[in-house]
């Protein structure tokens, strides 16, 4: 039998990379490489690196919880901190000796025969590995393409938030921002100041609520830092989220239906007021208070946002775009806006879309293929991380993971639950290790039952609503609708009687073959 390159595979050097990467050595598993198409660890935070770009949670729920950030210059700490946390975790853990840099997996295949998993590289080369976890994020690629007729025509400079010419000069230029989510809030007000002219392209308000930030002084960082300290915001942190959780998908339904309209309803009411404080301008005032529920898109957290357009140089403009052309926007009402460069912040291709899983790159025993499972039987996977027919396969953000806290604690709680599999079967010295379809299917139904006032407080409350929380199949696969302490407790001490465990010598190679396996096998001379 041979052997794979790797014990462990992990595809992906950002937050999840490394925290999957730690898990092993803590299990005394010191036989595995990190693959990333770029050169350093950081994932986003490495990528991105726009004007303003800052987490939108406090610092002391935004790392691992095996190495708290003493060094947190302020309660929201900004991108270049975080990326050089990152980075200061990987050395301090000799990850980088398990790098493997410029690697663009383009293919995962399972071999059958050999019991392990061969990556295919876009030059042309492969990797195997007895076991893959698969640590590519959330937010997969940037949009390249905005939706909008036209956008390559534009003959002014084009910047994008994870690809910023920081060499461009913007001074006395007329810009264009061209969306208002979570990257716009930010970028708008850092370069306003700097621009002869700004113009906010909006197709759907957005909440832009104040954010509780500050500078901490080193001392306090530091206590923040400490075990008891950190662990007790954490565990604060933690409880608000537990409850909000719990009284979302836990309230009656007949309860929940009276309760969700009325809470969006009082939510506008005092949106609008604060509104009022913050915007001078009645019009402007009015085309940024957001139609729908604060809950329907990812709120956001600004105290310069809403600032912005009171300044005399930014605009904000709501009419639908028609067209780009080589100096600028054409919107819908025939106004030609002319403009030096365009930022896109239309937003990344996003773990939770079917359409981020294409045909061919990911396929398991017996032809089993995720691109096609996932866009033709929607999106599922057993506590989010494992399919059935992929042996071998864990994914560290996959279907209804995020659980209202913080992203270092989603990571940990998928990359043990995917570790202590991968343990278990190297303790048990077994070659494959598969989730059952019963525990799959069980699990999945959970999750659609809870998934019930979500799933009405979104395609019924706020129907209509595109935002990122609903795919392209009417689901909401971003949100796990579960207890976050029994997702841990799940994750910890995971219930491996969900998984099947075997030898390469037991594999689906020796078990009778299907008559259209037979076939191919005929046809391929076997």
């Amino acid at each position: 039998m041979t052997e794979p390159d790797h014990l462990v595979a992990i595809i992906g050097a950002g937050p999840g990379g490394i925290c999957a990467s730690v898990l092993l050595q803590e299990k005394g598993i010191n036989d595995f490489v990190i693959v990333d198409q770029a050169h350093d660890f950081g994932g986003s935070w490495r990528d991105n690196h726009y004007p303003g770009l800052g987490v939108d949670v406090p610092g002391f729920t935004y790392q691992y919880s095996f190495a708290r950030n003493p060094e947190w210059r302020r309660m929201f700490p900004m991108g270049k901190q975080v990326w050089e946390y990152h980075c200061t975790v990987a050395r301090r853990y000799g990850l980088y000796e398990h790098a493997r840099w410029g690697t663009r997996v383009v293919k995962e295949e399972w071999d059958s025969d050999a019991g392990y998993w061969r990556l295919h590289v876009a030059d042309g080369s492969q990797i195997t590995a007895r076991f893959v976890i698969s640590a590519v994020g959330a937010y997969i690629l940037a949009k390249e393409d905005p939706g909008i007729e036209g956008y390559r025509d534009f003959a002014g400079k084009v910047l994008r938030p994870n690809d910023w010419d920081h060499d461009y000069d913007l001074r006395d230029k007329r810009v264009a921002v061209i969306g208002t989510g979570a990257s716009s809030v930010q970028i708008t007000p850092s370069i306003a100041p700097d621009v002869q002219a700004l113009e906010v392209f909006q197709r759907t308000a957005v909440w832009a609520l104040p954010k509780p930030d500050f500078a901490l002084p080193r001392p306090v960082g530091k206590a923040m830092a400490s075990s008891p300290v950190g662990a007790g915001l954490g565990g604060i942190a933690n409880l608000v989220v537990e409850g909000a959780l719990r009284l979302v998908y836990q309230t009656p339904r007949p309860l929940f239906r009276l309760a969700a309209p009325l809470f969006d309803s009082i939510s506008r009411a005092l949106y609008r007021s604060y509104l009022r404080v913050i915007v001078r301008d009645a019009d402007t005032r009015r085309r940024l208070m957001p139609d729908y529920g604060p809950l329907g898109k990812r709120p956001t957290l600004s105290n310069r946002f809403l600032q912005a357009f009171n300044r005399r140089n930014v605009s904000l403009v709501d009419t639908p775009i028609e067209r780009i052309d080589a100096e600028g926007i054409w919107t819908t009402d025939g106004v030609h806006h002319r403009f030096d460069a365009i930022v896109l912040a239309t937003g990344y291709h996003l773990f939770s879309d079917p359409e981020s899983y294409v045909e061919g790159t990911v396929v398991g025993r017996d032809g089993f293929d995720l691109g096609i499972f996932y866009n033709e039987q929607r999106l599922q996977a057993y506590q989010s991380v494992s399919v059935p027919k992929l042996p071998n396969r864990w994914m560290l953000v996959g279907p209804y993971s995020w659980i209202g806290t913080g992203w270092h604690e989603l990571v940990e709680i998928s990359s043990s639950h995917a570790v202590n599999v991968i343990a278990a079967a190297v303790g048990r010295g077994e070659d494959v290790v598969e989730v059952s379809q019963q525990a799959h299917d069980e699990y999945h139904a959970m999750i659609r039952r809870n998934d019930e006032n979500i799933d009405y407080y979104f395609n019924t409350v706020n129907a209509g609503l595109r935002t990122y929380y609903v795919n392209s199949a009417g689901d909401m696969p971003y949100i796990r609708p579960t207890s976050l302490f029994t997702a841990r407790k799940q994750s910890r001490d995971v219930d491996l009687s969900a998984y099947t465990f075997r030898r390469v010598s037991e594999t689906e190679t020796d078990r009778p073959q299907k008559p259209r396996q037979r076939r191919r096998a005929a046809a391929a001379g076997k």
